[in-house]
């Protein structure tokens, strides 16, 4: 494993994980981030320019310029700090090798919102997706008190993508800001936020979400990514965190959004809908987050087919599975268990082990679906699934770090010449896809970030370089 340093960062890879690491003001760290990224950078923009064209019949460029007319002026003004960054990346990643510009990577940044809200409810007319509301993302659980072996938090989640964008969720940034908190996150090649969204923050909160299948209200106000990174960056308290992502709510990339303050050892639900939001704390007991909300007026009014209470399907099943594991678990979770229960391969509907869409750990890629009662969502051996694994609790949090796994949580290979030979309808992405072999588990923490500044000499001093070494 070998570092390399630029001005303000560094990164390593191991494990599959690409692992970056950046300091400073906005335009120096983003310009470390986007320097490292710029290898993948390319193949995603090679990747939006067929799967926009191909999922929408729209270009990358036309979604480009929508950012640009719906967010750019909003951001620069409310949040100009982030979009400094997102400058810095452009310049980072143009210099080694990747022409961009901060126009592309502010509407990459804005991806879950142009394809998943914007384009249904605005360009596309529909005023729903085509698979009836939001896509679904994610297995998740938090918990404290009397379910857990210490009596602190622990929490896991895993996201489900589709292969051909969700494989480049092979990140962990860590993020030391001249304003505000430190944090490090799961993300991707040149986000300012984690997307999938798992984070540890120096103020001493854990975050992550599942979506909310099936929503389909949004208006054009603040993108999530950026009040997301807002909170990450700034928020001290859950109370931070519900006034941030409520602040300029738009709908879009509506979460159930799970918290843990492990200052105060209080865990927080909130299912962040438009026009309708619930927030449940507590200090003794657990969160589950499966896609879909138990607030009826969220699931009712700004959902169709939510899916909640049909084991059939990835919601239902996984409602039940996850309340089973908390419930069987009293007691013992801890983040040596989390690691097992995130990859859980029991299917309620079938009462066996069976991975497939309906369990934990998911594999829409294993799945025939024949006994899928929506035909608007995931197709039969769809190259869908959890894609990854990540797991944290009070102790490592407080020390910056979490466990976390690239690929499938249960560590099951994914060959994309395999899979695309056996379900030849398929066949098309293969240029688009990279295989994922077994990774193991690792411990991700604050790296090692040696970057050189240049402080003012006193009078008469000699000329130096002055080297900060930042150590977990």
């Amino acid at each position: 494993m070998k570092r390399q340093y630029v001005k303000g960062g560094s990164c390593v890879k191991q494990n599959g994980w690409t692992c970056i690491s950046a300091a400073g003001g906005p335009r120096q760290r983003g310009y470390a981030l986007g320097y490292f990224a710029a290898e993948d950078f390319k193949k995603i923009q090679e990747m939006l320019r067929f799967s926009i064209y191909n999922e929408q019949g729209e270009t990358w460029d036309f979604m480009v310029d929508a950012s640009n007319k719906f967010y750019k002026d909003k951001i620069k003004q409310h949040y100009h700090e982030f979009y400094e960054e997102i400058q810095g990346m452009a310049e980072g990643c143009s210099a080694n090798g990747t022409p961009t510009t901060p126009d592309e990577i502010l509407a990459w940044n804005n991806y879950f919102t142009l394809t998943g809200s914007w384009y249904p409810t605005h360009a596309g007319g529909a005023g729903k997706s085509k698979e009836g509301g939001a896509k679904d993302h994610c297995s998740a659980f938090i918990a404290n008190g009397d379910y857990t072996t210490d009596g602190k938090i622990v929490v896991a989640h895993n996201s489900f993508a589709d292969i051909i964008d969700g494989q480049y969720s092979n990140y962990i940034v860590d993020i030391n800001p001249s304003k505000g908190a430190r944090f490090i996150m799961q993300s991707a090649p040149c986000m300012i936020w984690s997307g999938t969204d798992f984070f540890v923050t120096a103020n001493g909160i854990i975050g992550t979400e599942t979506t909310i299948g099936g929503f389909f209200p949004y208006e054009n106000n603040w993108p999530i990514a950026f009040r997301i990174r807002d909170a990450m960056q700034y928020g001290v308290t859950l109370d931070d965190y519900v006034r941030i992502l409520l602040d300029g709510n738009s709908g879009d990339y509506a979460n159930s959004w799970l918290f843990g303050d492990t200052n105060t050892n209080e865990i927080m639900r909130i299912e962040l809908g438009l026009k309708y939001h619930n927030v449940e704390r507590t200090s003794n007991g657990y969160f589950v987050g499966f896609n879909a909300a138990y607030d009826p007026r969220i699931r009712n009014l700004e959902c169709v087919n939510s899916g909640i209470d049909d084991i059939r399907r990835h919601q239902g099943a996984r409602k039940v599975r996850l309340t089973d594991l908390m419930d069987e678990n009293k007691g013992k979770l801890n983040v040596e268990l989390s690691l097992k229960l995130i990859a859980d391969h029991y299917d309620v509907y079938l009462k066996k082990e069976n991975p497939c869409s309906r369990t934990v750990c998911a594999h829409y890629d294993l799945d025939a679906r024949e006994f899928m009662s929506d035909p608007s969502r995931p197709k039969p051996y769809q190259p869908k699934g959890a894609l990854d694994g990540t797991v944290c609790d009070t102790t490592m949090a407080k020390n910056m770090s979490f466990m976390a796994r690239f690929g499938r949580s249960c560590g099951m290979p994914f060959d994309a010449t395999k899979f695309c030979d056996e379900h030849r309808q398929w066949k098309y992405l293969l240029p688009y896809f990279r295989d994922m072999p077994t990774e193991p588990w690792m411990k991700a923490i604050i790296f090692d970030v040696t970057h050189t500044t240049r402080k003012k000499r006193p009078k008469g001093a000699t000329k130096k370089t002055v080297t900060m070494k930042i150590r977990q």
